[in-house]
């Protein structure tokens, strides 16, 4: 990975960070986009400490705020002319129905759309790899989710599984009309399940959450397994051989029937296009 450039969401914590980790100890120079200044910063200092890779950069992003998206994409492509390794991993799961300053459900904002807009606010750099690799981070969650372009959003029934489900149906539906438009370049984009990871992840869910997650702690993987699919289609080079497949244990996986559905995948982008005003600005 010498004098590759990557970016990882997420990367002050848990699989992001161990992922961030490793990418610098092979050698990259790796951006960390998190929402806290704080924590990313005493991430960076571990990764370099750690390493002796001082080539360790902190930007700051709330996926839950567009203009955020917007700035912190300016500011990344001001900086690198090219990126070649993408891991959008930053997740969250809410507790009660909660609406963005767009007036969008929290969890499909940050989940989904964050997705969606970084991916493509980062076009121009992206486009600049010469073998350039974009990695969303999914869930086997995906296959209990249905989605129902009247109530995308969980206007009614909403619940904390539901939504974080749909969502990560989402991150797979994305993943895959987006390898169709990748076709022709020099990039190749895959969703995964990185396994159920003991980590912080359900701290903002409800009590139901938190409780299955404190009691699965036991038998859960810990951060450096969770890691292992995330860094395998980083930075293996058979896993560039693959476009558009959902992964599990370093493994193509097959996904769900609702995931496969060409037709909600370009829907879905469409309608992602509306409620990021991105309109002439995508893959």
């Amino acid at each position: 990975m010498k004098n590759k450039i990557c970016l990882v969401t997420g990367a002050n914590s848990g699989i992001g960070f161990v992922t961030a980790m490793e990418l610098a100890k092979r050698g990259a120079s790796v951006g960390l986009v998190c929402r806290n200044a704080e924590k990313a910063e005493k991430a960076r200092q571990e990764i370099i400490s750690k390493t002796n890779n001082e080539q360790v950069r902190v930007f700051l992003c709330d996926f839950s705020i567009q203009s955020d998206i917007h700035a912190v994409s300016t500011q990344i492509v001001g900086h690198y002319e090219r990126i070649d390794v993408l891991v959008n991993n930053a997740g969250f799961i809410a507790n009660n129905r909660t609406t963005t300053a767009e007036g969008l459900e929290l969890t499909f904002a940050v989940n989904h759309l964050g997705y969606f807009m970084f991916t493509n606010l980062l076009k121009k750099p992206l486009l600049a790899s010469t073998e350039g690799r974009i990695i969303n981070v999914s869930s086997e969650a995906h296959r209990f989710a249905h989605i129902d372009f009247e109530n995308l959003q969980l206007e009614k029934g909403y619940n904390s599984i539901k939504s974080y489900a749909l969502s990560k149906l989402c991150n797979i539906l994305f993943t895959n009309e987006l390898a169709k438009r990748l076709k022709g370049t020099n990039l190749v984009t895959n969703s995964l399940h990185p396994g159920a990871v003991g980590t912080n992840f359900a701290k903002d869910a409800n009590s139901l959450v938190k409780f299955v997650f404190k009691l699965g702690k036991a038998i859960f993987l810990t951060p450096e397994q969770g890691a292992r699919t995330m860094l395998y289609l980083a930075t293996d080079d058979e896993a560039a051989q693959h476009n558009g497949e959902y992964f599990d244990k370093s493994k193509p996986r097959a996904m769900s029937a609702e995931a496969r559905n060409e037709t909600n995948a370009s829907k879905l982008w469409d309608i992602s296009l509306e409620l990021t005003g991105l309109q002439g600005q995508t893959f």
